[in-house]
């Protein structure tokens, strides 16, 4: 029997139980560095399987950890996160979610589901592969600074040092039973942008007499844009945006301070950092020529998330072994942020789509309550990642 045939006979022997596993964590969400019962369920399944592992990264961060033949041969990762969000569920789905105004919204309880029948069926084939094979479930990629970092700067590859790592998600548009793939740079750098202008306010039917800080925020706002169109190269794809306006006054107040909160999105590390210079720079000279001050709290958030080309190919072959050509897919980039760049800045790594769209009725988008994957996606999710890192631990 070949190893795809195999594999996939293995999945489907274990589909009732990655169900199970995916249903138990979406009923049960937990937000970021919260994720307690989620962390002890994970460890109970990895318990039942044989499998050993390392608990407490982060709080609730664990490291699984199979050997197969010749343990220092070679080790690789497999990543899934745990974490869910802030949002009330409206699914109406049987195994919705108890836990009030907590929801799986964006997949990450397949995530983990995938990563444990993947385990199941790897840690069933150990004496088929050589080298040891990791298991990150990793809290908090939702919250910066990202569970992705936290984990490595507590040591969770101290002792065990990926020669490369995978990584997935979900996407909502893409047709189940496929899988997307990018080579290079795929997701963007995300930094939050805070600023405070600072003035003299007071009555709106005086303004001669006052800063206005209101009329300087918004000069800042669109003076900022030009970032964008006219110091950041055009081939550089670049987004800044602010979705957060206070100007706590009133309708005959200039309040003495205005907050702007917004996002930055880049591909480029280099002008990842010019950019958040160059925010400072237009920002206080707009406010001091009007008599204004400005404070910043610009907070690095996760890195470009960068996967290596020659192990992203072999990938892609994988796909087309496990999935079909006709189902894997080539992926453009994507402006959304991910802490998996935190591990891509340190080793190589594959992060990549599968498909989760309902064959029938409304899929909804990621960060909604309405959000609802087709169920149907699991087999191929956990199917493909144990492919590919048997595929990986047989080379």
């Amino acid at each position: 029997m070949d190893s795809t045939t195999k594999i996939k006979a293995l999945i489907k022997e274990n589909l009732d139980k990655i169900i199970e596993y995916r249903r138990h964590i979406h009923e049960h969400p937990e937000v970021s560095f919260n994720e307690n019962d989620t962390s002890i369920y994970v460890q109970n399944q990895l318990k039942e399987m044989g499998i050993s592992f390392t608990a407490g990264f982060v709080k609730t961060g664990i490291l699984g950890v199979i050997k197969g033949k010749n343990p220092e041969k070679r080790t690789i990762a497999l990543r899934a996160d745990m974490d869910a969000l802030p949002i009330t569920e409206k699914t109406c789905l049987p195994f919705a979610s108890k836990n009030e105004g907590v929801m799986h919204a964006c997949g990450h309880d397949a995530h983990t589901a995938a990563l444990l029948g993947a385990a199941r069926v790897l840690n069933s084939l150990k004496e088929e592969w050589e080298g040891t094979l990791l298991l990150v479930f990793q809290p908090a990629e939702e919250v910066h600074p990202g569970g992705a970092k936290l984990m490595m700067d507590e040591g969770v590859f101290d002792e065990y040092k990926p020669d490369l790592i995978l990584g997935q998600h979900v996407l909502p548009t893409m047709e189940t039973g496929h899988a997307g793939f990018k080579e290079g740079m795929y997701m963007a750098s995300g930094d939050e942008v805070h600023i405070t202008v600072k003035g003299k306010g007071g009555h709106a039917a005086m303004p001669h007499a006052l800063t206005d800080t209101v009329v300087i925020a918004s000069q800042i706002i669109i003076s900022l844009q030009q970032i964008v169109s006219r110091i950041v190269p055009a081939q550089i794809p670049t987004v800044l945006s602010f979705g957060k306006v206070i100007a706590d006054g009133a309708t005959n107040v200039i309040p003495e301070s205005v907050y702007i909160g917004g996002t930055l999105r880049t591909m480029d590390e280099k002008w990842r950092a010019i950019i958040k210079q160059k925010i400072r720079e237009i920002a206080n000279s707009i406010a001091n020529s009007m008599g204004a001050e400005c404070e910043f709290d610009i907070k690095d958030g996760y890195p470009v998330v960068t996967n290596d080309a020659d192990m992203t190919r072999k990938c892609i072959s994988f796909s087309h072994e496990y999935l079909g050509e006709e189902n894997t897919e080539y992926m453009d980039i994507r402006m959304t942020a991910e802490d998996f760049g935190y591990y891509t800045q340190k080793y190589p790594c594959s992060f990549y789509r599968f498909g989760v769209k309902q064959a029938e009725g409304e899929t909804g988008n990621l960060h909604t309550p309405q959000f609802n994957l087709n169920e149907d996606s699991l087999e191929p999710a956990a199917g493909l990642m144990a492919y590919m890192a048997y595929r990986f631990l047989t080379e």
